[in-house]
């Protein structure tokens, strides 16, 4: 794909120094080498009815401070890729990303954890391409492996990469599988839960993974033990990717409809005044994630009224439900409770720990895996098991 001339240079070196990379650093010279802008020719952008589509090419200074912005740009909705989209096609909020360019201050956080040697094989998550050209600039063509589910993503990316002269090994197959080849490092910017025991069985002895947890902002790092398992971490570093997918698109959501209804409108079973004001959980990363590996799979929901009425709700698939309504930011809610779980207390619980703690435990909590991918996590007498499902 032709650059039209646009001078990226001295845009790719602003995005290092906003990374506050310095020359020295192993990831600044793939950083200040590396054309974004090649990898994303169209994106999905935020409309006011939707997501619209841009094309690079209609406005070179658009689509370099798109490109060279330290942001995530979303690449797929749904089934549809931008590259595949007509000019003014608008997609209403709800589609659900399936896959984007990474926002470069992530992906180098996430090889960072990697950690790996100059003469380490490194596999990494394919999307646009943009994070396999990164590991080719710092480990060489040859000595990386990038993997997607979608084939069109693959060959997009490998011909943008064969443009700028790389050409790692590129191949479709969808990563909690077999994997194509034994490597030192597997770096994934989609999350999993768990861990996929094919990862395991790829990795060489000493080998290190550095993924996400689903529906969590846990970054995980971990190096393979002996008994085929792992040992590592929860960094302290927060990170959201999309969840792993399996086929073209997510499969739909579960319908909630009924206890929605019933969340919003029902007396509960359990009628209390919260401990706290009413929070945004999913505008929260520690306490989000500990109640996600405490109750997994809450949807999260929340009003807020012209009068400044702050109401927040909690839906379960086991259906349990919580309604919390305070009339201002500082006010202590009514909660209302009910099904199998009150799901406000579990979160209330959490908040606790962290008001006498001043943290929560997932943060920096050691992480042990078995050969089976089962997931332990333990630090300062909290513990939690991420099981296959």
């Amino acid at each position: 794909m032709s650059d039209i001339g646009l001078d990226w240079e001295a845009h790719a070196r602003r995005l290092a120094d906003d990374q506050h990379l310095r020359p020295e650093s192993p990831w600044w010279g793939p950083v200040t080498s590396t054309p974004r802008h090649i990898f994303v020719p169209h994106w999905w952008e935020r409309g006011t009815n939707g997501r619209v589509v841009r094309r690079g090419t209609d406005d070179p200074d658009a689509w370099l401070k798109a490109a060279y912005s330290n942001d995530t740009l979303v690449t797929r909705l749904g089934t549809l890729h931008a590259d595949h989209a007509e000019l003014g096609t608008v997609i209403p909020y709800g589609t659900w990303p399936t896959s984007s360019s990474t926002l470069p201050t992530l992906v180098v956080t996430m090889y960072r954890h990697a950690m790996p040697g100059d003469d380490s094989r490194m596999l990494v998550t394919t999307g646009t391409g943009y994070g396999t050209a990164l590991a080719c600039r710092r480990l060489g063509d040859k000595q990386v492996i990038s993997v997607d589910i979608d084939d069109y993503l693959v060959q997009a990316a490998a011909d943008r990469l064969s443009s700028i002269g790389l050409h790692p090994h590129t191949t479709v197959c969808d990563i909690t599988k077999s994997l194509p080849d034994q490597v030192d490092r597997i770096v994934s910017t989609v999350s999993v839960r768990p861990i996929p025991p094919s990862w395991l069985t790829a990795l060489r002895p000493g080998g290190r993974l550095v993924t996400t947890i689903t529906d969590t902002g846990l970054i995980l790092v971990a190096d393979k033990t002996k008994d085929g398992g792992a040992h590592g971490f929860i960094a302290n570093d927060k990170a959201s990717f999309m969840s792993v997918r399996h086929g073209d698109d997510y499969p739909p959501a579960p319908d909630n409809a009924g206890l929605w209804e019933t969340a919003q409108n029902a007396e509960g079973e359990s009628v209390t005044t919260g401990r706290y004001p009413v929070m945004r959980v999913s505008d929260t990363w520690d306490v989000r994630s500990t109640l996600e590996l405490t109750v997994p799979g809450i949807e999260h929901r929340m009003d807020v009224g012209k009068d400044g009425t702050r109401t927040a709700y909690m839906l379960h698939p086991d259906g349990s439900w919580a309604r919390a309504e305070a009339s201002g930011r500082r006010e202590l809610p009514t909660v209302q409770q009910g099904g199998p779980r009150r799901l406000w207390d579990e979160l209330d619980r959490i908040r606790t720990w962290l008001v006498i703690d001043g943290d929560l435990p997932v943060s920096g909590a050691a992480v042990r895996i078995d050969p089976d991918g089962t997931c332990h996590l333990k630090r300062s007498g909290w513990s939690a098991t991420i099981a296959p499902r």
